[in-house]
């Protein structure tokens, strides 16, 4: 027994997304090419081998991480003093990449021989430029693309496509005698359950 109204047509499903739908089969993939690659050198070699580059993985991307923590942190501490002072801060040549270098010594703490071959491509600085550079092209097309209605549209449309379809738009008018709108009330406010 229900006691609510019936819609006529069932709610439609989300649309789910690309990213929803191939980054686990992305991950379950890259985890068996680890796999297989980590056996595949251990045939050839022996697990000592193993054992020491990943060891070395472990040591240089903390290494790499921790330099780039210290670098951003710097510029970030020179960029306050600078405001601070009254000045403008400078654009440096080297304050960029401070994040896709954080990324690659994570990618190197990470064991497998992927990881690290990715990491290590991500150090080299010709390479985290077009990164950045494809990144930040990236980022102003969506946001153009979101600019076209205002922040408040969107929170709206995302609260009307919810697929349980609860939403009722609105706006509460309150109409009382001896307040004009620039006035402020006297009293405490009456609760909004009224």
């Amino acid at each position: 027994m229900t006691t609510g109204a019936q819609t006529p047509y069932p709610a439609a499903r989300p649309r789910r997304s690309r990213l929803r739908t191939f980054l686990p089969l992305g991950a379950a993939a890259w985890l068996v090419l680890e796999i297989w690659l980590l056996t595949m050198v251990a045939g050839a070699s022996n697990g000592l081998v193993i054992l020491l580059l990943l060891v070395a993985g472990l040591v240089l991307g903390s290494v790499v991480v921790k330099r780039a923590g210290r670098r951003a942190f710097r510029n970030l501490t020179e960029t306050l003093q600078q405001q601070q002072g009254g000045t403008a801060p400078e654009s440096r040549p080297n304050s960029e990449g401070n994040g896709l270098m954080m990324l690659g010594g994570l990618l190197l703490i990470i064991p497998g021989f992927v990881s690290d071959v990715l990491g290590l491509v991500l150090l080299v600085p010709p390479v985290q430029r077009a990164v950045s550079q494809y990144a930040e092209r990236t980022f102003e097309r969506k946001l153009r693309e979101a600019a076209q209605g205002s922040l408040g549209d969107a929170f709206r449309q995302a609260r009307i496509h919810r697929p349980d379809g609860k939403v009722v738009q609105g706006e509460v008018v309150r109409d009382e005698p001896g307040h004009t709108s620039g006035d402020t009330p006297q009293g405490p406010r009456p609760p909004l359950t009224r």
